[in-house]
């Protein structure tokens, strides 16, 4: 019985371990096609709350030293929602260039800031990455379970990797300014960037 339950534990961490495979396989295919940037914004909100099986996913870019809500899964709130770098939760994470993961009470939090345009904003447990490319800080990503939920370290790993491939497709879209294709969405540079120190 014991050998039965082991190989079990194994098949359901590697079938765990190709989705994660897949996802990252997914984002690195935006890197290289020609599409709008917003769109692969989108794109990769979608594959996160798909892969994370979270209630919510915030992209949050960082332009002229505010973090703007770039793309969500509820996108009523986009373009809308803006904090300084010392403002919450979210802001901590792209002042800190740290992970962040509060398994339950996220609002309780003593840097937590309320919106009241983000249902998001009483959901249980929050988990966040910095967006990271070689300039620095280019914005934060946030996924969020309106319940209680343990991040495994697998979630956080990955969810690190993304925001560092969110970087790289930020870094690519500069690049190329056709393929970011959106006037509305201005990506800061030069001094005002939050710095590496």
């Amino acid at each position: 019985m014991m050998v039965v339950s082991k190989a079990h534990e194994l098949e359901q961490r590697l079938a765990r371990t190709e989705q994660q495979l897949r996802l990252l396989q997914k984002i690195s295919r935006f890197l290289v096609r020609e599409m709008k940037l917003q769109d692969a914004l989108d794109n990769v909100v979608s594959l996160v709350v798909e892969f994370m099986e979270c209630d919510s996913c915030l992209l949050y870019l960082l332009d002229k030293r505010e973090l703007v809500l770039r793309a969500s899964n509820r996108p009523s709130a986009v373009g809308n929602v803006k904090l300084a770098m010392n403002e919450g939760l979210t802001g901590w994470v792209a002042r800190e260039k740290r992970l962040l993961a509060i398994s339950r009470e996220a609002f309780r939090d003593s840097r937590f800031k309320f919106f009241t345009d983000l249902p998001e904003d009483t959901y249980e447990a929050f988990l966040s990455a910095p967006v990271l490319s070689r300039r620095g800080v280019e914005g934060v990503i946030n996924v969020q379970h309106r319940d209680p939920h343990a991040h495994t370290g697998i979630e956080m790993e990955l969810l690190a990797s993304v925001g560092e491939q969110l970087g790289c497709l930020l870094m690519l879209s500069r690049t190329e300014p056709a393929a970011s294709g959106d006037s509305g969405l201005v990506l800061s540079s030069g001094p005002q960037r939050a710095s590496g120190s």
